[in-house]
């Protein structure tokens, strides 16, 4: 079984194969995967509301959902931050039927995320979310994934753009 900590478990070898992240909000985890196998787990916090689904801009939960990491930040605010690509085709097809997006925009989301590209950020679906530092031991973020700073290094240099990101219930 994987440690929680790094600092008990010794460096984590960073050629990954087919690395992947997944995330289990009811658990407070993240799980890094490396072909196939769990090669570390991270204590997490998340959004101020832990456990809802994002369905809105400023409702403070965390999404679920399959995404992938568009960008990473090495000046952010929160230490290190991963992009995740939210919102994504089923955030989009949601959006558009509950009428809280355009056509135009659930189209720009769909063919974002059909080049792995940056999907809008700014529509009433919500957007910036990003797995960061800065704080693990509570749920404090408006919707994002948050590790304690030795993690989030260790993450940020483990994973590339286009890590594929499955967030769980």
């Amino acid at each position: 079984m994987a440690r929680e900590s790094p600092r008990r478990s010794g460096l984590l070898e960073l050629s990954l194969k087919a690395p992947r992240i997944v995330v289990i909000k009811s658990k407070r985890r993240l799980q890094l995967y490396s072909d196939g196998a769990v090669v570390r787990t991270y204590r997490i916090g998340l959004g101020l509301n832990p456990v809802d689904d994002k369905k809105r801009q400023g409702d403070r939960a965390t999404p679920e959902g399959d995404f992938y990491i568009f960008t990473k930040n090495d000046r952010s605010a929160y230490f290190l931050s991963l992009g995740l690509s939210y919102p994504n085709i089923e955030d989009a097809e949601r959006g558009l039927r509950d009428g809280l997006i355009s056509r135009a925009q659930h189209d720009a989301i769909v063919n974002a995320i059909k080049r792995k590209a940056k999907p809008p950020q700014n529509t009433a679906l919500g957007g910036d979310i990003y797995i960061h530092g800065n704080g693990a031991s509570s749920d404090w973020t408006w919707g994002c994934v948050a590790l304690e700073n030795e993690d989030m290094r260790e993450l940020f240099d483990a994973v590339v753009v286009g890590t594929p990101v499955t967030i769980r219930p």
